[in-house]
C-alpha cells in the first residue's frame, strides 16, 4: 500500500536512504515520506543509529611465546550526518572491523610478555579503540567503547601458571609453619632453662638450709653433752639419715634393689663419705 500511494515510514533511530534514478538523493529522518517512484524515487535501504556490539576473538602470541586468545567488544554506531557515507562506502561493516581489530592486537601483543599482557589490557584496548576511530571515521561511523572482555591462554599453561601459584602458596605456607615451629621451640628452650634455673636455686637453698640445721645440731647437742666432739655428734646424726634412708627404700613398692658395702665397718665409711658430699655442696653452694 505504501508503494502504491508513494508513501514510506521510516522508524526511530533508523534513517533511510533515498535515490534519484539510481543516484544518492537525500537521506530521510524518521517519520512518514513521500517518495514518488513515478519520478525515478526510491528507497535504497535503511541504516540504523542504535549502537551496535561486536565481539572478536583473536588468537595471537606473546612475547615469551604463549598462544592466548584475546576477545575485544566493540560497540559502535553510524552517524547520522555521514549516513550516506556508512551506507555506501562499506558493504560489510563487522567485517572491516574485524580486520581492524585483528591487526591492532597482533601487532600490540607480541610485544609484551603473558603477566604483562594481563596487566595491560586497558593499553590494548585503547590502542584499538583509536586505530579504528581513526578508520571507520571515515566511513561515517563512530566507535564509542572498545573492551578486552577476556584473554584466555592454551588450558595447558592455565594449568601450568595455576600449580605455579599453588607451589608458591605451598611454599608460604611452609615457611610460616617451620617458623612457628621455631618460636615453639624457642619458647620452650626458655621454659625449661627457667625451670631449671629456678630448679637449681631450691636445691641449693634446701641444700643450705641442711647444713645450717646440722651445724645448730652439732653445736647445741655439744654444748648439752659434755665431752663429745662435734664430729661425734655429726657422725651420730649422718648415720642416723643413712638408715632413715634404708627405712624409706625399703618401705617404698617401687624401690629398685640397691647394693652398699654394709658391715660395722662400712658404717663409718658411709658416715665419711655422706659428711665429704654434704660439706663439699656446702662449699660449693
Amino acid at each position: 500500500m505504501g508503494n502504491l500511494f508513494c508513501l514510506y515510514q521510516v522508524d526511530q533511530s533508523t534513517v533511510a536512504i533515498k535515490e534519484s534514478f539510481g543516484k544518492f538523493d537525500d537521506v530521510l529522518e524518521p517519520g512518514c515520506h513521500c517518495v514518488p517512484w513515478i519520478f525515478g524515487k526510491q528507497l535504497a535501504g535503511q541504516l540504523t543509529l542504535r549502537v551496535q556490539q561486536l565481539d572478536v576473538k583473536c588468537e595471537t602470541k606473546t612475547k615469551d611465546n604463549v598462544f592466548v586468545n584475546v576477545v575485544a567488544s566493540i560497540q559502535y554506531r553510524a552517524l547520522a550526518d555521514k549516513a550516506s557515507d556508512a551506507f555506501y562506502k562499506l558493504s560489510n561493516t563487522r567485517s572491516q572491523i574485524q580486520a581492524y581489530v585483528f591487526d591492532v592486537i597482533r601487532a600490540f601483543v607480541p610485544k609484551l610478555n603473558l603477566d604483562d599482557t594481563f596487566e595491560q589490557k586497558n593499553e590494548i584496548a585503547k590502542a584499538v579503540e583509536e586505530e579504528l576511530e581513526k578508520a571507520m571515521s571515515a566511513y561515517g561511523y563512530e566507535i564509542v567503547q572498545t573492551l578486552i572482555v577476556d584473554i584466555e591462554p592454551d588450558e595447558h599453561v592455565k594449568r601450568a601458571m595455576n600449580e605455579i601459584n599453588a607451589a608458591a602458596r605451598l611454599r608460604m605456607a611452609a615457611t610460616e609453619k617451620a617458623e612457628a615451629e621455631k618460636i615453639l621451640q624457642i619458647k620452650r628452650a626458655e621454659g625449661e632453662a627457667e625451670s631449671k634455673y629456678l630448679s637449681g636455686l631450691g636445691i641449693a637453698r634446701q641444700r643450705q638450709a641442711i647444713v645450717d640445721g646440722l651445724r645448730d645440731s652439732v653445736l647445741g647437742f655439744s654444748v648439752n653433752v659434755p665431752g663429745t666432739t662435734a664430729k661425734d655428734v655429726m657422725d651420730m646424726v649422718l648415720v642416723t639419715q643413712y638408715f632413715d634412708t634404708m627405712k624409706e627404700i625399703g618401705a617404698s613398692s617401687k624401690s629398685s634393689a640397691i647394693f652398699l658395702p654394709h658391715g660395722p665397718g662400712a658404717v663409718r665409711d658411709v658416715a665419711s663419705q655422706i659428711r665429704d658430699g654434704l660439706l663439699q655442696g656446702s662449699s660449693a653452694t
